[in-house]
């Protein structure tokens, strides 16, 4: 399964995605302020630009897998190899103050937050399990 986040909404705190499944309209994904980076760049010009607990993930495609959280005390999704971060997590949320680097679902998009998250993260995750049963989840970064 291939998961679509593409980045449309960018402002000096955050960026929301529009996400889609398939060509299908999911949700909307919060992440911190989008600074041009990309799965590509050496971990030398990633560090250059990014600043710590507040710059979304590079551009790119990740793997997706569902691990324990030890800091939210339950499975979660997790994208894998994500260069110059460790733990980017799909969870709730709906502001940049509930994430650091991590991809927050939500309903409703509006000016720096997503409303629903709840609602919207139960749909996404649920998706993601009967994915895995079968085949590979990705999730792959546009803008």
């Amino acid at each position: 399964m291939e998961i679509v986040l593409k980045r449309t909404d960018f402002t000096d705190k955050t960026t929301i995605s529009e996400v889609s499944i398939n060509d299908t309209h999911e949700c909307y994904v919060l992440e911190d302020k989008d600074r041009g980076l990309f799965q590509e760049m050496s971990l030398e010009q990633l560090n250059k630009l990014k600043v710590y607990g507040e710059t979304a993930i590079p551009y790119g495609k990740y793997e997706v897998k569902i691990t324990y959280s030890m800091r939210f005390k339950k499975d979660l999704p997790i994208l894998l190899n994500v260069p110059g971060y460790e733990g980017i997590r799909i969870h709730l949320g709906n502001t940049a103050a509930d994430t650091h680097g991590c991809l927050l679902p939500g309903r409703v998009k509006l000016v720096d937050k997503v409303a629903d998250s709840t609602f919207a993260f139960n749909q996404l995750f649920a998706k993601i399990k009967k994915a895995l049963l079968t085949e590979r989840v990705y999730i792959t970064i546009t803008k």
